[in-house]
């Protein structure tokens, strides 16, 4: 009876939890190895709770400290009245006779002095511990809260301050150590009165021996190791990780993926790299290596770590920086997947002004024509921009936030064309998963149509899968297959560029990325195994003159897939292919006139506009230096001959870059033409109305049209509302002054081909 009344009353003597003092944020790899820890709010270093003693410690610490506590409830009344005679003997407290509970109950009650009535209440305390918890709980929750010397609290936080290492990797001397410090943790412990210590920790191992613990030659062995010296640095390789846990998650033991090792070798390469660049005054960078079947996020590296003095505690993984390039394969296999697009059909390389909005790639310069999947691995501006058109801002601006993008916070028409050029900005671990989505796709193909939404998550620092709310968009096995396959003839950077001559090296799907202003180098790569994302810059924002994604981050990039383990290659999807006769140089679904065409696979999708219209039949004279109709030549005598044919536009650029292209011959000049204008103005095109801005000095701006010849030898002749403004040869471009209203301009060359426009000027 008194029993059972002992056990009701004690389940509201204490509150529980027990101990609710503050603890360290403890941050731990994927094989619970330290990566981190911050220290408590009160100064102590106490980490949260152990889930297990180690059997080499609990032998050490209820040796010393309680051999017979799993027999008795709490308190042992031999131990007592031992103590008690020594006491009386003494004329003081001279010895406690408390078991390891009682001390517990002591921990608890923050050290009160030593008195009578103290003691009686440890014993109440005690035996409260013993009705309410097992004595497996009362063995961690001493082991957890014992003091260890100066501000170590906790077996498993001494087993790292003092020797560096978990505790369940001790040795019996490394055990016997930690087991004697809190018996009197202010006056002994690794650091000071180490003669007493050595002479303790000798004591419990002769004791170990002889109780059949430990045997003779281990006992001679474990008294030759050395003592540990004072406490310990504790690891820190993962610090902006570890800011992200204490946010999210202070005082408690956070497990990640993180892989040791490796986030402590990719610390290494980011470092290094950041001193080189630092010389240039670029003085930030970041990685991030995630699994890429999983997406588990092996290696987080928020910033360099080489100075505190440009802003390097802050977490630029997490950050949001303009993407630049990085968001082109996502438009690329969409379009695949909607047939919007073949893989290699040719796109218009040209001065482009959409709405007031002229993009210009990299090197200033103009391609004519190039074929898709080339565009995307030179990454090449313009042909993009006109492709996003095509494809819709709306559409594509879904797809992204379906994609778990989760930056986009202004409305789609806000970023407008620029969103494929960097007008958005992005987080490093989002846009790596999402390429990591795409490899998560063709990983799980099994030759069955799959949903996406498994595929594209966000990877979690704390390997969380994080879901979209959205129905991501439908991207086909065989156009994701396209577009990273595409991805790896990108140019590789310095020392990189032979690696196709060497078998051993690794294939990667990557493409970089650089912001307007040159604030933020990207590089990101995926093969089946790993996709690892790399950002270089100013934490600050500011621009560096020569900061580019190919020139900083891709040899980081590259230098960290060193590191990884040997890659394989993703296998092709051919059950999501279909095999058609695609034009050798349209790129395009051949029809009756293409010459050089052969067999393909391509990926399965609705093509409602694929066939090749660049091929055209034309009739000839026998010389086939021009062109004849009827009305000069008759049937009999003309050459019928299949021609490649490009815009003007398009032809100007690309004589420029090709030196096989032909222009389609002259009509003769007995025939009455049929030949369609061989001008077309590059700019304005379409829609036709101009604003023209008040200058510096307050007078009205101009405007400056450009044309394109099919023969650049030709002259042309320019008239504004009918008046004769000059003419041009080679270049044509003609500057045009004009009042607010409707105009019409006529170009007219030396053959008499005439070209009209109209347009309105809108400034006053």
């Amino acid at each position: 009876m008194v029993c059972v009344l002992l056990i009701l009353v004690s389940r509201f003597l204490l509150p529980d939890p027990v101990f609710d003092k503050p603890t360290s944020t403890v941050l731990l790899d994927s094989n619970e190895r330290l990566l981190g820890a911050r220290i408590a709010e009160d100064g102590q270093w106490r980490f949260p709770e152990s889930d297990s003693i180690p059997d080499k410690f609990e032998t050490c610490i209820l040796t010393f400290e309680d051999q017979h506590f799993r027999k008795h409830f709490g308190v042992n009344p031999v131990a007592l009245f031992r103590a008690l005679r020594v006491n009386l003997k003494e004329g003081k407290i001279k010895q406690g006779g408390s078991t390891l509970t009682m001390q517990l109950a002591r921990i608890w009650e923050d050290g009160q002095a030593r008195t009578i009535s103290q003691k009686l209440k440890e014993i109440a305390i005690a035996l409260h511990f013993e009705v309410n918890y097992s004595k497996d709980e009362i063995l961690k929750m001493y082991c957890s809260h014992a003091p260890f010397g100066g501000n170590v609290v906790g077996v498993e936080t001494a087993s790292w301050r003092y020797f560096g290492r978990s505790m369940e990797n001790l040795t019996w001397s490394e055990s016997a150590v930690l087991a004697v410090l809190p018996n009197a943790p202010s006056l002994i412990y690794p650091g000071k009165n180490e003669v007493l210590l050595r002479a303790k920790r000798d004591r419990l191992l002769d004791k170990l021996k002889e109780l059949g613990h430990i045997t003779d030659e281990e006992n001679q062995l474990a008294k030759l190791e050395p003592l540990p010296g004072r406490a310990k640095r504790l690891p820190n390789i993962a610090q902006h990780l570890l800011d992200r846990a204490y946010g999210r998650n202070k005082g408690m033991k956070v497990q990640t993926d993180v892989d040791f090792e490796l986030q402590r070798r990719t610390q290494d390469i980011i470092n290094i790299h950041s001193d080189q660049y630092a010389h240039n005054e670029i003085y930030n960078a970041a990685a991030v290596i995630i699994e890429t079947k999983t997406g588990k996020v092996l290696s987080y590296i928020g910033n360099s770590t080489t100075s505190n003095n440009h802003n390097n505690s802050v977490d630029v993984v997490k950050g949001n920086r303009s993407t630049g390039s990085l968001l082109k394969p996502f438009l690329y296999a969409s379009s695949l997947s909607k047939g919007e697009i073949l893989p290699a059909e040719i796109l218009s390389d040209i001065p482009t002004f959409i709405a007031g909005y002229a993009p210009e790639n990299y090197h200033k310069s103009f391609d004519g024509i190039v074929p898709a999947n080339e565009a995307l691995y030179r990454s090449l501006n313009v042909p993009f921009v006109r492709l996003l058109r095509k494809h819709g801002v709306n559409r594509f601006y879904d797809e992204l936030k379906s994609m778990h993008m989760s930056t986009l916070h202004r409305g789609s028409g806000n970023y407008g064309l620029s969103l494929i050029l960097g007008g958005a900005e992005g987080k490093l671990i989002e846009i790596s998963s999402m390429y990591a989505g795409m490899g998560r796709m063709l990983i799980d193909y099994n030759g069955e149509e799959i949903a996406t939404n498994d595929h594209f998550f966000n990877s979690s620092w704390s390997g969380e899968k994080m879901e979209s709310e959205k129905e991501p968009p439908y991207l086909s096995p065989a156009a994701v297959f396209e577009t990273l396959n595409a991805l790896t003839e990108a140019k590789r950077p310095l020392g990189q560029q032979g690696w196709k001559s060497f078998s051993s090296s690794k294939k990667i799907a990557w493409k970089t990325g650089t912001s307007f202003g040159n604030r933020d180098a990207w590089a990101i790569g995926t093969t089946p195994e790993y996709t690892v994302g790399v950002w270089v810059g100013n934490a600050d924002g500011e621009g560096r003159s020569g900061l580019t994604g190919l020139g900083f981050a891709a040899p980081i990039l590259f230098e960290i897939f060193e590191e990884l383990p040997a890659t394989s290659w993703f296998e092709k999807p051919f059950d999501n292919y279909t095999e058609r006769p695609i034009c050798s140089e349209s790129g395009l679904i051949a029809n009756q006139h293409c010459s050089h065409f052969v067999n393909q696979l391509i990926p399965v999708a609705n093509y409602s506009d694929a066939t090749c219209h660049y091929h055209h039949l034309f009739h000839l004279d026998k010389s086939e230096k021009h062109q004849v109709n009827s009305s000069c030549e008759t049937p009999s005598e003309m050459v019928h001959k299949s021609w490649f044919v490009l815009s003007p536009a398009q032809e100007k650029f690309f004589k420029l870059k090709s030196s096989t292209y032909r222009s389609v011959p002259p009509f003769r000049n007995d025939c009455v033409l049929e030949e369609q204008s061989p001008m077309e103005f590059i700019y304005p095109r379409s829609p036709n109305r101009l604003y023209l801005p008040i200058d510096l000095e307050g007078k009205k701006g101009k405007a400056v049209f450009e044309l394109a010849h099919r023969r650049a030898l030709q002259k042309v002749f320019w008239y504004l509302d009918g008046e004769f403004l000059g003419f041009t040869k080679d270049f044509h471009e003609m500057e045009i002054h004009t009042t607010k209203g409707k105009h019409s301009l006529l170009v007219t060359d030396e053959e008499g081909n005439e070209f009209w426009k109209t347009f309105e000027v809108l400034s006053k």
